[in-house]
């Protein structure tokens, strides 16, 4: 091999100097290839209690650990020579169009997580066409979400509590602000045991000990935005202060039952959802209710330990349901090819709690804008590698589900389909 000096005119080609960013959120995000990505650096920014009540789940945490486990358990079948060069993610759930298969699913105290809270989500989801849920736990305004998202799709999220006309008020606001879909969640009668947010001694408001100084002093930007901003408390309704498990068992009504949904029912003009749906009887009898769809969900595992896996769920209520109502999906969701596995069983659309959240905690809406775009990234590039171009192509031979926990015995559902 002759050796030679190289020449600048080559080195030149070679040696290209990327422009360095000098917006230090801006840098941050685009370095986060992953969900898994935006939760570190939410990990690294957010005060311990804040970010472990976004992070954690109930109990032993298994159901979250499950359901997770669940979409790294699915195998993926491709086609092979089926072009699909541009692929078509949009859709239509409940009755109006989505960009992408998922939404914001919702979540309480957001503003904890980081000070632009549910307007960073509901203006991302808008940007994005998709639509976003508000709680009844939420820390912005059912007015003020629509003003985040004025031509958006806007959904809220309903807790049946024990003054039943604060409920009905919420209800009432909703609909005349537009929202077009009610989402009624009945898997938390009480709080389920968030074990982390008691070791932390995490409350509403904040209550400053000597861990949570330590905890706060490398994340002063969390705090500054804590104390310049106005004060975080529950907008949808007034509540006293204490830990996030008194807040909830004080607010809950363990005896809302079906008489409570009828109620619902004809107070709603617009789609109505059952969030919190974990076995297929339940489902049946829901659907011949009269709702609009159900979400298969055991509340991102943070109510019953143990809990069904939504994911496992969904081929059975799908066969049940499927035909005559919107099944939705929640959930472990942490990557776009869970998302296109959910719709490739039957799902109609899905639902996104802490991925949404871990890139709020990242860097407010442009860490949402971030969330949304990974997810987007990686469901075309999943679709594509399938061979498939739009979400109708998606059918159950393209997923397997790998079972690493199977019952003995019979399986509940097949029981539930036999006494129906």
């Amino acid at each position: 091999m002759k050796r030679q000096l190289p020449k600048i005119s080559e080195l030149t080609e070679l040696m290209q100097f990327k422009k360095p960013e000098l917006d230090g959120r801006k840098r941050r995000l685009d370095a986060a290839l992953t969900i898994g990505d935006l939760r570190a650096i939410a990990k690294r920014r957010t005060p311990a209690a804040a970010f472990d009540y976004t992070d954690g789940a109930a109990d032993g945490e298994l159901s979250l650990h499950r359901a997770r486990q669940a979409f790294e358990d699915v195998e993926l079948h491709p086609d092979i020579l089926r072009p699909a060069a541009h692929v078509d993610t949009s859709t239509t759930v409940l009755g109006g169009p989505s960009a992408l298969p998922f939404g914001i699913a919702p979540t309480g105290f957001t503003r904890l997580m980081q000070t632009e809270g549910e307007t960073a989500g509901a203006g991302a989801a808008g940007a994005a066409g998709i639509p976003f849920t508000l709680s009844t736990l939420g820390t912005t305004t059912i007015e003020d979400v629509k003003a985040a998202n004025p031509a958006g799709r806007n959904w809220f999220q309903l807790y049946v509590m024990r003054q039943r006309e604060l409920s009905y008020g919420l209800v009432e606001r909703a609909a005349a602000a537009g929202y077009d879909t009610l989402m009624f969640t009945v898997d938390t009668p009480i709080a389920g045991a968030r074990l982390r947010d008691k070791r932390n001694g995490f409350s509403i408001p904040p209550q400053l000990s000597v861990k949570t100084i330590a905890n706060a002093i490398p994340r002063p930007w969390w705090w500054f935005d804590f104390l310049t901003t106005p004060k975080l408390e529950f907008a949808s309704f007034s509540t006293t202060g204490g830990t996030v498990g008194e807040l909830l068992n004080a607010a809950m009504d363990p005896t809302i039952s079906y008489d409570d949904l009828d109620v619902i029912r004809g107070m709603w003009p617009g789609k109505l959802v059952v969030k919190g749906v974990q076995n297929v009887a339940d489902a049946v009898r829901l659907i011949d209710g009269g709702v609009d769809g159900i979400v298969l969900s055991n509340h991102g595992g943070r109510q019953l330990d143990r809990a069904p896996v939504p994911f496992h769920l969904l081929p059975q209520v799908v066969r049940e349901v499927g035909k005559d109502a919107t099944v939705m999906v929640d959930t472990g969701i942490m990557h776009g090819s869970d998302i296109v596995a959910s719709i490739a069983l039957g799902a109609d659309f899905t639902l996104i709690g802490r991925a949404y959240l871990y890139g709020l905690m990242a860097g407010g809406r442009q860490g949402v804008d971030r969330t949304i775009a990974i997810l987007r990234g990686e469901i075309e590039r999943t679709m594509t590698l399938l061979g498939v171009s739009s979400l109708e192509e998606l059918e159950p031979r393209h997923v397997t589900q790998l079972t690493r926990l199977t019952p003995l015995g019979g399986a509940p559902a097949a029981a539930e389909r036999t006494a129906r």
